[in-house]
């Protein structure tokens, strides 16, 4: 058994990080545990604890784990954490949340209702840093990826694997988001010019005009209405399920929600 003489609470941080990076969580927990007779509720060794950002989320993480989530958000509403612990422990909250909506309907939650279960349970303000999102991605995300847009639209896999970690997203997802923003392009170009010349459109009717892309014909028909959205990637985003709002809406359960 650990004893919180033997460890100045420093330590006993670095501890905590070291088995948090092994995911360790069993073990995580008894060390936990082992801290009690020296740490309890009121003392000036549970004080000098709280203070330790990194025994605070290795808290979160044990009661997570055990099913605790009352405990758990009694952690993460009672103190306030740095950004840099914010994605892991927003997906904590969150997943908890679907987790007991889970267990009372007996079944899995679609997207739709994980939607609910976010703007029923939005983020503490203690482990979010209150910076709107915009369809997923974060609008700085999304200022980013436009900066790089404008540089390259076809971005090499090196350039693709240095957005991604400069943005927090996958390669995969960067790659996607440049391919559908590419699309959105092209579609809404070609209805500039033929908005701009009509004469190049076939008869209506015509063999020309049946054998056209459906969006040229959309554009043609309908000069005033907006152009069609191409198709999205298989696989790139379910967040077209989920009604836009101002409070964030953060996604956890997937590695491919994103919109551009």
């Amino acid at each position: 058994m650990f004893h919180l003489p033997m460890f100045t609470p420093e330590q006993v941080a670095r501890v905590c990080e070291n088995l948090e990076e092994t995911g360790d969580i069993e073990r995580l927990g008894r060390f936990l545990w082992s801290l009690q007779p020296t740490a309890a509720p009121g003392t000036t060794g549970e004080a000098l604890l709280n203070r330790q950002e990194s025994v605070m989320r290795a808290r979160a993480l044990v009661a997570f784990h055990g099913g605790n989530f009352e405990g758990l958000y009694q952690i993460l509403q009672s103190h306030r954490f740095t950004r840099e612990s914010h994605a892991k422990l927003q997906d904590l909250w969150l997943d908890a949340h679907y987790r007991e909506a889970e267990r009372l309907r007996g079944r899995p939650l679609g997207p739709v209702e994980k939607y609910r279960i976010r703007k029923k349970f939005p983020l503490p303000r203690t482990i979010w840093d209150g910076e709107q999102k915009t369809h997923c991605f974060k609008e700085r995300t999304r200022s980013l990826l436009r900066e790089w847009y404008l540089q390259d639209p076809y971005p090499n896999p090196s350039r693709k694997r240095h957005l991604a970690q400069a943005t927090g997203l996958t390669p995969m997802q960067v790659g996607n988001w440049f391919k559908n923003r590419r699309q959105r392009d092209r579609a809404a170009s070609a209805k500039n010019r033929l908005q701009q010349d009509p004469s190049h459109l076939p008869a209506e009717g015509s063999p020309q005009d049946h054998h056209r892309h459906p969006a040229l014909r959309l554009a043609s028909s309908s000069p005033s209405s907006s152009p069609p959205r191409p198709p999205v990637s298989p696989g790139t985003s379910d967040c077209s399920t989920e009604p836009r709002g101002t409070t964030p809406d953060i996604s956890v359960s997937s590695d491919s929600e994103f919109d551009s």
